[in-house]
């Protein structure tokens, strides 16, 4: 057998988008994808390119600047037996839909008695790190996890964005997932055809024994890089992706505080009040007496991101940040 049919397929994380996205439309007639610049443009970054031309303006379409009537349409038409494709272009322009979001969305299944579906899936890009500003580099996931009807999901890399959105599409729930468009180039294995990330479930990227970091995201990377220099103090760290933001897999994160019995939660979301707050909480109520140190937190400043590509690379948390406080927690 040839050398190269041994060889993993590697593709972009933008590339994995789009062909998650065309993996559903193949399989389900009555989806499709609704939302600013996504047929003619093929999305603000170019992960719907060519879907126009595959699949036609009658499941690829573009909508007006209104991000209001774009939620409107997809509690609409997920209530009435289609599973559409919101993009959301930004996430930071959630809070123009909020009320759809969170009033209609959220609720409508409980408000129904059940009587009601809304498999709905949303795609938004968040995140900073390409001098795009307040307005367009947010992480606003403790927002969506804080209501009760909606599941959050938030890939890492290739492989789970493509899987991920194969998942939320078939779910008959509204999910979100948020993807992070600093991690747009970076290439991972991503298998052919339809496959599914299981929505509600960690995973543990790197495995260690006596020290855990628990992260989300792009934060994953800084995570796996500190991990990598704390072995020179003697640190065997697990790194943790969680994932699933709603439902949360606080059964992953909790077995490996109990092996570890040492901890960080890190994400480039607002520390305060972030999902790392979440966390740690759940680690204190189901592992204290585990523990044998306190249960470090690393977040962003409570500051809007800065446009100054200098002020936002010191703004967003990284590696040396991770190491920093992990040292001053542990007094090493």
């Amino acid at each position: 057998m040839p050398e190269a049919e041994n060889q993993e397929r590697t593709l972009t994380y933008v590339a994995s988008i789009n062909e998650g996205v065309r993996e559903v439309l193949l399989e389900q007639d009555n989806a499709f994808v609704a939302g600013e610049d996504v047929a003619q443009a093929g999305g603000v970054f170019g992960h719907y390119g060519g879907l126009l031309a595959e699949f036609g303006p009658e499941r690829i379409i573009d909508t007006p600047i209104s991000e209001k009537a774009l939620f409107g349409l997809g509690v609409g038409a997920s209530a009435t037996g289609c599973r559409p494709i919101i993009d959301l272009m930004f996430m930071d322009f959630m809070g123009v839909c909020m009320d759809e979001i969170a009033n209609q969305m959220a609720k409508m299944r409980f408000m129904f008695g059940g009587g009601a579906t809304l498999p709905v899936t949303v795609l938004t890009m968040s995140g900073g790190g390409m001098s795009m500003a307040a307005q367009h580099s947010q992480c606003l996931e403790a927002w969506l996890a804080h209501l009760p009807g909606l599941k959050v999901l938030m890939p890492t890399d290739a492989h789970d964005a493509k899987g991920m959105i194969i998942a939320a599409a078939r779910d008959d729930n509204p999910v979100f997932v948020i993807l992070n468009k600093a991690s747009l180039g970076r290439k991972a294995a991503v298998p052919e055809g339809a496959y599914e990330v299981k929505i509600g479930k960690a995973k543990v990227v790197r495995e260690g024994s006596n020290f855990t970091i628990v992260t989300i995201g792009s934060m994953v990377y800084e995570a796996l890089v500190a991990a990598d220099q704390l072995a020179d103090s003697g640190l065997d760290v697990e790194v943790i992706d969680v994932r699933s933001i709603q439902p949360f897999d606080s059964e992953t994160v909790i077995d490996s505080i109990k092996k570890t019995h040492r901890g960080l939660v890190a994400h480039e979301a607002v520390q305060f009040g972030g999902l790392g707050g979440e966390i740690v909480a759940q680690i204190q109520e189901q592992a204290f007496d585990y523990l044998d140190a306190p249960i470090a937190r690393i977040g962003a400043p409570f500051c809007p991101v800065p446009f100054s590509p200098p002020l936002e690379k010191v703004y967003l948390p990284n590696a040396e940040d991770i190491v920093s406080k992990i040292k001053g927690t542990l007094g090493i």
